[in-house]
């Protein structure tokens, strides 16, 4: 594997790409955040996962992790952390963070959870979805218009959440069916037509410059 580390203590990183090294990986080392995000941004294809330190100078590894994940990078990020407590790790994990090492830790463990990281699929799902100004963020199930929140039910959040991921695209009916609703829905209803048409109104209602299109003989469309 190929690791980038950022991390600002100096002993730790050489640690750590010392002993990775030793295991025949070829490790890169940043000690701040704001060069640790631009390494990331121009050449995130070089590297196989990211060790990433919380607390960093120039910008928090927090920060880091949530800004390349809202640029679609989706290489794996292994936080190291001081912090134990469970909303902090909740919070790690909703920003797109794939792991978490509390410090201190053994060697042996780190090298175990890359080593898991590494067998995940390479692509992983966006913290949050922007189309035009409308912004969807699937942790915590909120949409935006311009920072003003639009209230939607968990079924439309859903279906908006899966149009939003097919922007400018003809979506069937059937796609609906499957990625919305459970099995046990009954296709022949008009269930559908009735939420498109609430999420029609909301969008109208407050004046986004987005659209949901019928695309007669296929579907629907979120256009922009």
């Amino acid at each position: 594997m190929k690791v980038l580390v950022i991390e600002d203590h100096e002993k730790l990183a050489k640690l750590l790409k010392s002993g990775l090294e030793r295991e025949g990986h070829v490790v890169d080392w940043i000690n701040d955040g704001e060069k640790g995000q631009e390494r990331l941004e121009m050449y995130n294809k070089d590297y196989d996962v990211v060790i990433l330190d919380l607390m960093l100078p120039k910008k928090t590894g927090f920060e880091v992790c949530r800004n390349i994940r809202m640029a679609n990078i989706s290489i794996p990020i292994l936080i190291l952390t001081a912090k134990s407590g469970l909303d902090d790790k909740i919070n790690l994990l909703n920003i797109g963070a794939d792991d978490y090492l509390v410090k201190p830790f053994e060697f042996a463990e780190l090298l175990a959870r890359l080593r898991a990281l590494s067998r995940r699929p390479a692509k992983t799902l966006p913290t949050e979805l922007c189309v035009s100004k409308l912004v969807l963020r699937p942790t915590n199930k909120t949409v935006f218009y311009h920072d003003k929140e639009i209230k939607l039910s968990l079924t439309e959040f859903r279906l908006l959440e899966y149009l939003m991921r097919h922007p400018n695209e003809a979506v069937t009916r059937e796609d609906l069916i499957s990625n919305v609703w459970d099995f046990n829905f009954d296709s022949f209803s008009n269930i559908i037509d009735v939420y498109i048409n609430r999420l029609r109104a909301k969008l109208k209602n407050e004046k986004k410059n987005v659209v949901i299109s019928t695309v007669r003989g296929v579907g629907y469309k979120l256009e922009t």
